[in-house]
Order: structure tokens, then sequence, then C-alpha cells
């Protein structure tokens, strides 16, 4: 299974997240801003990266910015994962290099296709 990077900045989305993750066998990893978001996935090399966009500090578009751009990086598949659900903000996390754009809540089948598709 996958090892995934959750990047959010709330324990209660970490923790729901994680659960759905876990309970489906897949390997979880956190980190809870947009900067540690971006070392972690340069040290630790996840599969997948689920970034939430809302936190202090480096945003989740710009952390998916750099981790899209960055050579040791960009094979990394980026799923955003937020409660902005204008699409506005979809268009501009595709732009920022994201592979999906999901809504919270998320249901969990929907997450792990998702996460399944981004990693064909």
């Amino acid at each position: 299974m996958a090892r995934v990077l959750i990047v959010d900045d709330s324990p209660t989305e970490t923790y729901k997240l994680a659960g759905m993750l876990e309970k489906n066998g897949h390997t979880v990893i956190t980190a809870e801003s947009g900067e540690d978001g971006v070392d972690v996935a340069k040290k630790e090399k996840p599969d997948v990266v689920l970034m939430d966009i809302v936190m202090p500090g480096l945003n989740g578009f710009q952390a998916t910015r750099q981790l899209t751009k960055a050579s040791e990086t960009n094979h990394i598949p980026v799923i955003i994962v937020t409660t902005k659900d204008q699409e506005t903000d979809r268009v501009w996390g595709m732009r920022q290099g994201a592979k999906a754009y999901l809504t919270k809540p998320i249901e969990e089948s929907v997450l792990l296709d998702v996460i399944a598709n981004s990693l064909a």
C-alpha cells in the first residue's frame, strides 16, 4: 500500500484522514504546516501527499507549487484536501500542480479512489 503524507494544521482532520488510510492498509506520515510538509516530503519521499490549503505560514497552494516544481519531489502526486470549495480555488490548486482537488468532508471511498488513481 501507499505511504501517504498528510499536511494539515488541524489535528482533528489529520486524525480522521489517517484513520481512513490506516484502516485500508496505507502508512501515514504527518506534517502540521506547509513548510513542514515540504521538508517531510523531501526527506521521506512519500508515494502521495494530501495537502490542506488554509494553514499559517506557507499555505497549501504555495507548498504544492514548491513540491511540484522541485526536482526531488515533482514525481510525488499532490492531492489538495480542503474546505475551500470555490471553482476559482479548484482551478488555482490544479494550476499549482495538484493531481486532484477534494473538498472536506471527504467520503472514504472517494479518497481511496483518488489516491489509487493518482498512483496509477
